[in-house]
């Protein structure tokens, strides 16, 4: 008896690290997958969700690190499904906050294979929340920009500059190699006593937050030895979290003596 194939992906967002930050749609989709194509920030458990008997394929891509491109991805949606069925491309986050996501449709609606996406919580905001840092506050912040720090040029994005000149709250993803450049930016604006944070690995058991002040961020990110994955949050809603509560208590003592 032959099987008929039935093409379809389905796009997938995994959030921001912690695998209970999933979405109980996320896991009933990966429940029916055939084929899982997943990310580098995916946890590795998140896969027990989807059948023993689906192909589970690596497509991640890390700073510094060989990895399949975007091309390559694209094409391996389309042929997995024509073959397999059901195929479900597994991202990080939300897969259309800087993922490619909508790249990713586009591509394979042209073969005439149906898509469906399932939003994903967003490290965006999640990871700044898992450290005790609203996005926004009563008083203290009332929109927040989320900014590339890389753009597709490998620039960082014109966008930051008009970020900085605003109150908001500015969440920055991709930025790590850039802080020395977004340092900058804030120098210029006249803001270098803004708070920041880094916060590596958010939501996780590996996660890593440095915080200070726009004039100091680069000296303790330096000596913390921070990399990426990791997300740059910079307002004065950085003072708000309980957590961080002892950075600032400290450098007010000194400022005093």
């Amino acid at each position: 008896m032959i099987t008929s194939i039935n093409p379809k992906v389905t796009l997938v967002g995994a959030g921001p690290g912690d695998p209970e930050l999933i979405t109980l749609k996320a896991i009933l989709a990966l429940n029916t997958a055939d084929v899982v194509l997943y990310d580098a920030l995916i946890d590795p458990v998140l896969l027990n969700h989807a059948p023993a008997t689906a192909l589970k394929i690596f497509v991640g891509k890390r700073v510094g690190k060989h990895s399949t491109t975007q091309e390559e991805t694209n094409q391996l949606c389309v042929g997995l499904a024509k073959r397999h069925g059901h195929v479900v491309r597994l991202k990080g986050g939300d897969p259309f906050v800087f993922g490619r996501g909508a790249e990713e449709i586009e591509y394979i609606e042209a073969f005439g294979i149906p898509t469906a996406w399932i939003p994903g919580i967003s490290s965006a905001i999640a990871v700044p929340g898992s450290a005790g840092i609203p996005v926004t506050k009563r008083g203290i912040s009332e929109s927040f920009w989320v900014v590339t720090g890389t753009t597709s040029s490998g620039e960082l994005s014109r966008d930051l500059v008009l970020a900085a000149q605003s109150t908001a709250t500015v969440v920055i993803l991709m930025g790590t190699k850039k802080l020395a450049e977004i340092v900058q930016v804030y120098q210029q604006a006249g803001k270098s006593d803004l708070p920041i944070a880094i916060i590596q690995s958010g939501t996780t058991n590996e996660e890593k937050i440095v915080a200070g002040y726009i004039s100091d961020i680069g000296k303790k990110a330096k000596e913390a030895q921070t990399e990426a994955p990791a997300i740059i949050i910079i307002g004065e809603v950085v003072k708000e979290s309980v957590k961080l509560a002892e950075v600032y208590r400290e450098v007010v003592k000194i400022e005093i003596r």
